[in-house]
């Protein structure tokens, strides 16, 4: 059965009101709304509806209603479609700064503050990391410094310990093998016939191509860790539907550990392109467990050379879900000019 107008205008009110006291709504107060001009008996039949429809729900016999994942759901896809006025001038949410792991901290806390909800940042994510180029430099007579970029101009320091000084030619002679042979391949594709030939041309360098090559290869792999920075942990306690003391503990923890987070960042990647960037997971639709009495707001920002993040925000299902798909939009949209700029 499809909502009429009218049903429509009273399930948004009773969503509007319940978003804003985080009590249930009675017929009278939805009869005080200005778009209705509707009697109270009038507006509990269609509550009575609404109800059927398993769009509201009745938490106590003598209370009013309060919407259900459906209900919220329905909102999200269909009721909120006011259009924030295009000409409003975008404030910037944040500061440019050029370590990324700052940056993305600084995300997390920004959001947190500006929403009051619990945020995750996941740092940019590579499919197959490649390496961009490697610098050899002789310190001292005992030490190299190998200077690894990978993918996403990450960079890495490395200090190889010789046994002996090499020549300028010894070094500059490494730089072009290893640069010839490795440069835009990922550990995949470095494989043991390559590896084998680098090692003939290499000749007496063997072993300081082998220590190198190791430096690399975890690299490659630090690269390819996913880091994901929350902020806000605390705001969850602010809500009283979440602060239940196993609901609290159990969302904190969530929070502070980080490692069921990753299965969100997954799944929005996963689905990124059907939802437009934008995905929203009510109740029991999220991805984690824990955050089964939750809503959770996720978008997602690009780099340039193709690595790809989440950013998100996770609060009671009452969140102002306007609010939060704007800010996230102008967050991604700050983050993408960022990293434009930064190519």
């Amino acid at each position: 059965m499809e909502l009429n107008d009218r049903k429509k205008l009273i399930l948004k009110a009773i969503i509007a009101n319940y978003l804003k006291t985080g009590e249930p709504v009675g017929s009278r107060t939805i009869s005080k709304h200005p778009e209705l001009n509707l009697s109270s008996a009038t507006i509990r039949n269609e509550m009575a509806d609404l109800e059927d429809m398993g769009y509201i729900l009745q938490p106590h016999t003598s209370a009013g209603r309060i919407p259900s994942d459906a209900g919220y759901r329905f909102y999200v896809d269909q009721l909120m479609t006011e259009r924030e006025n295009d000409h409003e001038e975008k404030q910037a949410l944040i500061q440019r700064v050029d370590k990324m792991e700052v940056l993305l901290k600084q995300v997390a806390n920004v959001l947190a503050s500006s929403t009051n909800y619990a945020t995750m940042v996941s740092s940019p994510h590579y499919q197959n990391v490649t390496l961009k180029f490697v610098q050899l430099s002789q310190v001292d007579y005992e030490h190299l410094l190998a200077v690894i970029v990978t993918q996403g101009n990450i960079v890495k320091n490395q200090m190889i310990s010789v046994e002996e000084p090499l020549s300028n030619e010894d070094i500059l002679k490494l730089n072009v093998l290893l640069n010839t042979f490795l440069q835009g391949l990922s550990l995949q594709d470095m494989n043991l016939a390559l590896i084998q030939t680098m090692r003939e041309q290499a000749g007496i360098r063997q072993d300081i191509l082998e220590r190198i090559l190791e430096e690399i290869a975890r690299a490659i792999h630090d690269a390819d860790h996913m880091e994901i920075y929350t902020g806000g942990a605390a705001n969850i306690l602010k809500y009283p539907e979440l602060g239940n003391p196993d609901t609290a503990t159990e969302l904190l923890d969530t929070l502070v550990e980080k490692k069921a987070l990753t299965k969100l960042v997954d799944t929005t990647l996963e689905d990124k392109e059907e939802h437009n960037g934008i995905q929203v997971y009510i109740g029991e639709e999220s991805p984690v467990k824990n955050m089964k009495d939750c809503s959770v707001v996720t978008a997602t920002y690009q780099l340039a050379e193709g690595g790809t993040g989440t950013v998100g925000i996770i609060g009671p299902k009452r969140m102002d879900y306007k609010k939060v798909v704007k800010t996230l939009k102008n967050l991604t949209e700050e983050l993408d000019d960022i990293f434009k700029d930064k190519t």
